[in-house]
């Protein structure tokens, strides 16, 4: 059960209410979600707006909250060491391999309130209908609401999952969130040991493969007019900082033979990037960029900002990153400024495992009667690039509306959707479970 220590009030919110309109009166599972899905979006930290970071009073109010509704769905409930909230039930015969079920409960600032929370409330209501035929399955059915995929509040992103594939980096522990509490200080804090961060790990024959439900957070089903699409591969990323380094100077006072202005040069690169990107397919993200000294009267002598790359696959992304390292190297020396980049962050590419991917493709068949719509790539990262380390992967993309936006209020899925995600998602269980017991 869920240790005292992890049950708090949940935080209420003034937000706006979600988009779920489908037409016609939603059946008693769909109409659950949706309540569910409002309950959770108003555990906030903010008034005004979502936002749940890991390991936050808000993390422990859903934690709560979710484990009771897994509790009420016939789940053993615990969460790990890691913070991640674990349910499971048993297949045919106790202590059987499971099939892992799941997506994230934390947040972006400022966030939607689908991306994550659906996922988790989609495969509850998928073991949910299953529950009394679990009994017959050749695995277990296991969920998780995993703690830490979008890495706000340290710049962790997926250190749940990580833990949860033994991959946990000790030297997270260390870093300060923007309050200066590191993530020892708050993992003590919220109950959990960091000395036992070991015991998350699960074993790859623990576990028969690991599909997890989303929301797509683009548009390209919203523009076929698809309800559900099949996952190809979750697309390989990195993220780095970019330090360019020129010499400050009088605005007035040097000429431009003279100048070597970091800012100048920044912009130069920063649109040889998108150039870049775009002729191989890649996608490429100047988010920050800070200017030093930052006078107005004062040519910029350093400019630094970040860098956001993606692409279908870690040679793509690699060779991209190489063009686009070439290409800074020739603009810094053509303007007579140094550079230096950092990469931060790294992600190679995850292919979703053909018999899930299968499996998936059966459900989308089953629950729409209509063709399955090309397989798409995720542009995003999610768990599933931690938990392929330990085993197979696969997902499942619901329609995002509104233009797919996503990681913003606007966020939406219709109602109908989600009931048709939800059928799909049970029959690719089941789909995987027919084929699990003829291999």
């Amino acid at each position: 059960m869920i240790p005292p220590q992890n049950r708090h009030t949940p935080v209420s919110g003034s937000l706006e209410p979600g988009h779920t309109n489908s037409g016609h009166e939603p059946s008693a599972e769909g109409a659950l979600i949706a309540r569910r899905i409002a309950e959770l979006a108003a555990v906030s930290a903010r008034p005004d707006a979502l936002e749940r970071v890991h390991l936050s009073m808000e993390h422990s109010a859903v934690n709560a909250c979710v484990g009771t509704w897994f509790a009420e769905a016939g789940l053993e409930v615990r969460i790990d060491a890691a913070g991640n909230l674990c349910g499971r039930i048993e297949g045919r015969e106790p202590g059987l391999p499971a099939l892992l079920l799941g997506s994230h409960l934390d947040t972006v600032p400022d966030a939607g309130r689908y991306d994550g929370m659906l996922g988790v409330l989609l495969a509850l209501a998928a073991i949910h209908r299953l529950a009394q035929q679990a009994r017959s399955l050749p695995f277990a059915l296991e969920l998780v609401a995993l703690s830490d995929e979008e890495g706000t509040r340290f710049g962790t992103a997926l250190s749940g999952s990580r833990a949860l594939a033994g991959t946990f980096d000790p030297a997270w522990w260390d870093i300060p969130d923007s309050d200066g509490v590191t993530y020892r200080e708050a993992a003590l804090a919220f109950g959990l040991d960091p000395a036992r961060i070991g015991e998350a790990a699960r074993a790859p024959h623990e576990l028969v493969g690991y599909l997890e439900a989303h929301i797509e957070q683009g548009p390209e089903l919203l523009d076929q007019d698809c309800p559900l699409g099949v996952v190809s591969s979750i697309g390989a990323a990195t993220r780095s900082r970019i330090t360019l380094t020129g010499r400050a100077g009088h605005a007035g006072g040097t000429p431009w033979p003279r100048r070597r202005d970091a800012l100048v040069t920044a912009s130069e690169v920063i649109l040889a990037i998108e150039s870049i990107a775009r002729d191989a397919g890649a996608l490429a993200t100047v988010g920050t960029i800070q200017v030093l000294p930052g006078g107005v009267n004062v040519i910029p002598g350093i400019a630094e900002f970040s860098l956001d790359l993606r692409a279908e696959s870690t040679e793509l992304r690699a060779a991209t990153f190489e063009r686009i390292l070439d290409a800074t190297r020739e603009i810094c020396e053509r303007r007579r400024v140094t550079f230096e980049c950092t990469e931060t962050y790294r992600a190679d590419a995850v292919t979703c495992a053909p018999a899930l991917r299968a499996a998936v493709e059966t459900g989308i068949a089953r629950a729409t009667a209509a063709p399955v719509p090309a397989p798409i790539w995720s542009r995003a990262g999610h768990d599933g690039l931690a938990i392929a380390g330990i085993t197979d992967v696969a997902m499942l993309f619901v329609r995002c509306g509104n233009e797919g936006i996503s990681h913003h209020p606007d966020e939406s899925v219709l109602g109908a959707d989600i009931e048709v995600a939800l059928d799909a998602l049970t029959a690719a269980i089941r789909a995987f479970a027919e084929g699990f017991r003829s291999s």
